[in-house]
């Protein structure tokens, strides 16, 4: 999962430069297209088959992540990469609360941990939020409140699309198949749309920015694929979720070296607060169900 987030930034960094040339929909489009052609390759290589016995749950994986994608594309290109970052690396918080959310609704009484053993990790999913907060309010322009909210939905879906994705690794998608089938919905929503608003001036020049978003994106995905699979338990998955906020971190490396981004005491205080959340709810969420099986979604 930090190899992931790494290269996520990464990717972040290419997609904040290209945004400048495409919009969003285009890089959707050729995010997918590159991804498709690596993937495949890739699979061929591996002798993975891409014919899949579950299209439904790839089809469900992809429309949610493919619009994640996008929302967190359109925030890159009008945000500081570090704040837009931060919003799309929400799911990790968002996947803690709903742990503890569906905990809550579960219990009965007599059935063991009630409510106010719950209590230490709800505080430390709301510190995440306060954390959060602190990270955006220093760099948040009133004007880029819609990227910011569109940003904001890109973490929420993304939760939705890991959850997605630990349950294809549980029945025994291989990764190569789960990451293909996503760049393949890239391509198509990517397509359609591109269609509907419009493409861009084409330079050789701009373009070649593309095929490090393609590449990277897949590599990513594969990390972090790799990474959910392997979470069969819910102490596992908070343990993945947390070290996912390794990736705001190195975007704001990349914000402050290559954008000239700034980020106040604050900023940095509110990450450190982010980080430290992730780590006390993996322990604490381990501690209370340490080998509970994650919730098939």
């Amino acid at each position: 999962m930090v190899l992931a987030a790494f290269v996520f930034a990464t990717m972040g960094v290419c997609v904040k430069i290209a945004s400048a040339y495409f919009n969003s929909a285009e890089l959707v489009f050729y995010r997918g297209l590159i991804g498709m052609a690596f993937l495949a390759t890739l699979a061929r290589a591996q002798g993975v088959g891409l014919k899949t016995a579950y299209p439904g749950m790839h089809a469900w994986r992809s429309t949610i992540g493919v619009a994640s994608m996008g929302g967190w594309f359109y925030a890159i290109a009008h945000l500081p990469l570090a704040t837009a970052m931060t919003l799309n690396y929400m799911s990790s918080i968002w996947i803690a609360a709903f742990l503890v959310g569906g905990a809550l609704i579960a219990w009965r009484p007599g059935s063991g941990a009630g409510p106010l053993q719950q209590g230490p990790l709800v505080l430390t999913v709301m510190a995440g939020f306060v954390g959060v907060v602190m990270v955006l309010r220093p760099s948040l322009d009133p004007n880029e409140m819609f990227g910011g909210l569109i940003g904001l939905l890109s973490g929420l879906g993304s939760a939705f699309a890991y959850m997605q994705v630990m349950a294809l690794g549980r029945i025994g998608e291989p990764e190569a198949r789960t990451v293909f089938y996503f760049a393949l919905g890239s391509a198509v929503v990517g397509g359609v749309a591109t269609l509907l608003v419009g493409a861009s001036p084409w330079q050789w020049a701009h373009a070649a920015w593309l095929l490090p978003i393609g590449v990277l994106a897949a590599l990513g995905q594969l990390f972090m694929t790799r990474a959910y699979s392997g979470a069969k338990t819910q102490g596992a998955m908070l343990t993945v979720a947390s070290l996912q906020y390794s990736g705001i971190v190195f975007a704001a490396i990349y914000s402050l070296v290559l954008f000239g981004d700034r980020i106040t005491s604050m900023g940095w205080f509110g990450m450190a607060l982010i980080m430290a959340s992730g780590i006390a709810a993996t322990v604490l969420r381990a501690r209370a169900a340490p080998n509970a099986p994650a919730e098939e979604h």
